[in-house]
C-alpha cells in the first residue's frame, strides 16, 4: 500500500516536495519509482531509486537537474524533491515500488505497486 502526499497549486520557479508512504509487506520492494501523468497524455517516467542503494538512481531528461528523489527505510517512504518547477511539470504524479531491481529501472510494467497520485499544478 502507497500513499503519496506534498502535490498542489505553485508558481514557476517554486519547488515542492512529495512524500510516498508505503505499508504492508515492504521487505518485498526493491525500488521506488515517481511517475507521471499530464493532462490528455500517457503516464510517463519521472524518476527512480534503489531501496538498497541510495546512489542508484534514474531520471528523466526534462526533469535532470532539478528534481532529486530519495528514500528513507527507516520511515518506509520515498521522496521527490521538486525544483525550479515548471508549467510543464503540470501531472498527476504516482509513486510506484518494485518487488526487484536493475539499474536504471524505468518502465512501468516493472512497477507492481501504486500510489492514488497526487496533483501537481504549476502555474506561470
Amino acid at each position: 500500500h502507497l500513499v503519496e502526499s506534498g502535490g498542489g497549486l505553485v508558481q514557476a520557479g517554486d519547488s515542492l516536495r512529495l512524500s510516498c508512504v508505503t505499508s504492508g509487506r515492504t521487505s518485498n520492494i526493491y525500488g521506488y519509482g515517481w511517475f507521471r501523468q499530464p493532462p490528455g497524455k500517457e503516464r510517463e517516467f519521472v524518476a527512480s531509486i534503489a531501496k538498497y542503494d541510495s546512489t542508484d538512481t534514474s531520471y528523466t531528461n526534462s526533469v535532470k537537474g532539478r528534481f532529486i528523489v530519495s528514500r528513507d527505510n527507516d520511515k518506509n517512504t520515498a521522496y521527490l524533491q521538486m525544483n525550479s518547477l515548471k508549467p510543464e511539470d503540470t501531472a498527476i504524479y504516482y509513486c510506484a515500488a518494485s518487488a526487484f531491481w536493475t539499474a536504471g529501472l524505468s518502465e512501468r510494467d516493472s512497477f507492481a505497486y501504486w500510489g492514488q497520485g497526487t496533483q501537481v499544478t504549476v502555474s506561470l
